[in-house]
């Protein structure tokens, strides 16, 4: 039987001597209809530009194929070598033959295009479609792809849609043209653990429906353990591993595939919460924040605002010295408004903010999602270090370059980083330096905002491990904002779920996760992609947050809450 998709040897280099340069060494691997390869490992593995060489879209980024064959069978039955087919040719294989599903989808998309419109272009491109026959073709892949109210979201712009709802989009334009293969390169990695568990389902089904074939790029084995057929594992341009799914997640015989597997936080609802510290740290609070509510003006009428974001309401909580608080919840609930309320970056409408009794009030520091973007790259280390100090009135003397040395030999980095600017450094090492430098102050509280959701997972097991032995060193008091679970329940004493700008479940960390008690924190968990969970199926949660756009002096009602056990408290839900 002939192979939808042969790979052979494929070598691919960069530059002005692509041999030279190689980042794909001789990859081989094959691909029947309807089956779902995932290419699996970490950033720099190569396995990005074996998905973009097989309908040649590395050509545009500086690549090229130096060696090898790739053997796509067509819908007609005839095989392309893609390697040496022309570009008219290639033009009519993208989209047609292969489509492709990238990480991004707000970069992909067109913003002064409404995307009906953007689709719509799809199906004239691929199909002819035009008028009203390319509107109901349109119309009828938007309600395949799960979008609610679709008849209305025709006219809406990329802008107007969440993360989850531009990815669907961005799969609807992928599917207009009825592909044979479809690449997916990280298409959620940037999304919330329910949205991304929407996303999974949906491809699962789509393919189900359609016998189409799939290629599925990801640095999270756990992820893939649902859906993929075989795996193929990427270390250094080199396919290290490929078997069957279940063998290599099962027994994998390659060092590089344990040590992925080993890295993969597993979640196992409740039971690896870190153990309480000898004599557990007292409640008496370094951070009091007591009833939040921040909320932003929207719209304009005569002489006053049509209404307000409701960005938080009436969200408490405490910050202790040497424990975590995490605060967990989908896009747009709150966690990161709420964080920046805590910094002073955002004005609070109401509520209070105040140092607990005892304590100086030192700076809260603050260690972002993006290292690359957190560092100045024209300024080295010596500099980056030294500026949050300077700006705090400190010199440059001797004694903060011994404070510079003894963090950079704490966080792992050798002394002569000193010297080196960002962009020498690794992913893992840029945040290093992130956290070096909110230490610099000796701070009492870190935010950590999905700090280390953008690293490969072995990388982020050392990152994780770092905060934990600074915590336990300096007694920091960490405020953990993250969408992923197994990352939570490995760091957090305590968690805060947030839904729609309100907490509505807070307590112990091993007791909110093993015994959950409000409907979306049960939601939150049972969307957790996991290896150990690959025989269930993925089910798809069409749940709506609700809008938070209120109108002109609309007050929530005042929360009712119920004791859950010993420290977990769960809000009391409203019957609709």
């Amino acid at each position: 039987m002939t192979k939808l998709l042969s790979v052979k040897d494929l070598r691919v280099g960069f530059g002005r001597d692509p041999k030279a340069n190689e980042v794909v060494k001789g990859v081989s691997f094959d691909l029947d209809a309807g089956e779902t390869l995932a290419i699996v490992g970490e950033s720099g593995s190569g396995k990005s530009v074996t998905a973009l060489s097989i309908n040649r879209l590395v050509d545009f980024g500086g690549g090229r194929i130096t060696s090898g064959s790739i053997a796509l069978t067509r819908s007609d039955g005839s095989v392309l070598d893609v390697r040496t087919a022309e570009e008219r040719i290639l033009r009519s294989v993208r989209g047609h033959d292969v489509g492709m599903i990238f990480q991004e989808p707000m970069t992909s998309l067109n913003p002064v295009h409404t995307v009906g419109d953007q689709i719509e272009e799809a199906f004239r491109l691929s199909k002819g479609l035009t008028g009203s026959q390319a509107r109901a073709a349109t119309l009828d892949v938007l309600q395949r792809v799960r979008i609610p109210d679709a008849q209305s979201r025709l006219g809406y712009y990329p802008h107007q849609l969440s993360g989850g709802m531009r990815q669907r989009i961005m799969i609807a334009m992928a599917l207009a043209a009825s592909p044979r293969l479809l690449i997916a390169d990280e298409p959620t990695t940037a999304l919330d653990v329910t949205v991304q568990a929407q996303i999974m389902a949906l491809l699962a089904e789509l393919r189900a429906e359609t016998g189409m074939a799939m290629i599925f790029i990801t640095h999270d084995i756990g992820l893939v353990a649902g859906i993929a057929d075989r795996i193929m594992v990427m270390q250094n341009g080199v396919a290290v591993e490929q078997d069957l799914a279940d063998r290599v997640l099962d027994h994998p015989q390659h060092d590089y595939t344990k040590h992925l597997l080993r890295a993969v936080p597993h979640f196992t609802a409740g039971k690896s919460v870190r153990a309480a510290e000898e004599g557990k740290p007292a409640r008496n609070p370094i951070v009091t924040v007591d009833d939040l509510v921040v909320r932003f003006p929207v719209g304009k009428g005569w002489l006053k605002p049509k209404g307000a974001i409701h960005a938080v309401d009436g969200v408490s909580f405490d910050l202790v010295p040497g424990e975590t608080l995490a605060i967990v919840g989908e896009s747009g609930c709150g966690k990161s408004t709420t964080a920046r309320a805590l910094l002073g970056l955002n004005t609070i409408t109401r509520g209070r903010i105040v140092a607990g009794t005892g304590h100086s009030r030192r700076p809260v520091q603050m260690v972002f999602q993006d290292p690359f973007a957190s560092l100045n790259p024209r300024l080295n280390v010596e500099a980056l270090l030294a500026e949050p100090a300077i700006a705090n009135g400190q010199r440059l003397d001797t004694d903060l370059r011994k404070r510079m040395a003894f963090l950079l030999d704490r966080v792992g980095l050798p002394q002569d980083a000193l010297t080196r600017y960002p962009h020498q450094f690794s992913g893992g090492q840029r945040q290093r330096l992130c956290i070096a430098r909110a230490l610099m102050l000796n701070p009492d509280v870190v935010v950590l905002d999905e700090a280390v959701s953008a690293l490969d997972v072995s990388v982020q097991a050392r990152v994780l491990d770092l905060l934990i032995d600074l915590q336990k060193e300096f007694g920091l008091a960490y405020l953990f904002i993250s969408h992923d679970m197994a990352v939570v329940e490995r760091i957090a004493h305590r968690i805060a779920v947030m839904f729609a700008g309100q907490v509505v479940e807070i307590g112990d960390a091993r007791s909110v996760l093993s015994e959950p008690q409000h409907s979306y924190t049960r939601r939150l968990i049972a969307a957790v992609p996991a290896v150990e969970r690959r025989r269930q199926h993925f089910t798809v949660d069409m749940t709506q947050v609700p809008s938070l756009v209120r109108p002109p002096g609309f007050e929530p009602p005042a929360a009712q809450w119920r004791e859950a056990g010993e420290d977990h408290r769960v809000r009391i839900e409203e019957i609709a």
